[in-house]
Order: C-alpha cells, then sequence, then structure tokens
C-alpha cells in the first residue's frame, strides 16, 4: 500500500479528530500533491482538499469548508487533516490520496490507500 491512511475513530458530535498521512516503502511521497476524499456507504465520493509538493492548497466543493484544514509537514512526509466540529454527516470512510504529479490538478486522485474510518455520533 503506498499511502496509509491513519487517525481515523469514534467521536462525539462537536469534537476535533487528526488524520494523517504517510507514504509506503518506495513511494517518494514529498513529490506528490497529496489530498483526502472520503466515501460513507450508499454515497457518492466526497473531495475534501488536496495540497500540492510546494503546500499550495485546493478545497473541494463540498460541505467542510472552514471546519477542516489540510496541512503538509515536509520534514515528517505526512499530510494531515485537522478536522473540527465535527457532525454525524461527516461519518464516512476517509481516504488519503495521491495526484499524479505535484500539483492538484481538476482534484483526479490517481491512487489511494486503505483509509480510516471516521464515526461521529449525535
Amino acid at each position: 500500500v503506498q499511502l496509509q491512511a491513519s487517525g481515523g475513530g469514534s467521536v462525539q458530535a462537536g469534537d476535533s479528530l487528526t488524520l494523517s498521512c504517510k507514504g509506503g516503502s518506495g513511494f517518494s511521497f514529498s513529490q506528490y500533491a497529496i489530498g483526502w476524499f472520503r466515501q460513507a456507504p450508499g454515497k457518492a465520493r466526497e473531495v475534501i482538499s488536496c495540497i500540492s509538493s510546494s503546500h499550495r492548497t485546493t478545497d473541494g466543493a463540498g460541505s467542510v469548508s472552514g471546519r477542516f484544514k489540510i496541512s503538509r509537514d515536509s520534514f515528517e512526509n505526512t499530510v494531515s487533516l485537522q478536522m473540527t466540529s465535527l457532525k454525524p454527516e461527516d461519518t464516512a470512510r476517509y481516504y488519503c490520496a495521491a495526484m499524479s504529479g505535484s500539483y492538484c490538478l481538476d482534484l483526479d486522485f490517481q491512487t489511494w490507500g486503505l483509509g480510516t474510518q471516521v464515526t461521529v455520533s449525535s
């Protein structure tokens, strides 16, 4: 698996959670734009955000604006998603994904890992 997401869990509405993404062995993590999308059972994939190799961010058109923030640590080679004011409708499996290059073009992710589950109860 080239991308490994972690940090999911079960929380209460209003809580915060931070997801982390790391590259697997042999994956040149720092060279790629990395982002997050989520998918709940029976629902369409929702792109959350993307961060380029130069740390420029591009947000999806979804419903998390202002509550979720993507960041990148070039030293640790990780990308994080800070989620605040979580709502039950944020319940989904969250996937860390990579673009085909350094930029977040069209938010068209090319590869992703197994994801991490986030469950928000009311």
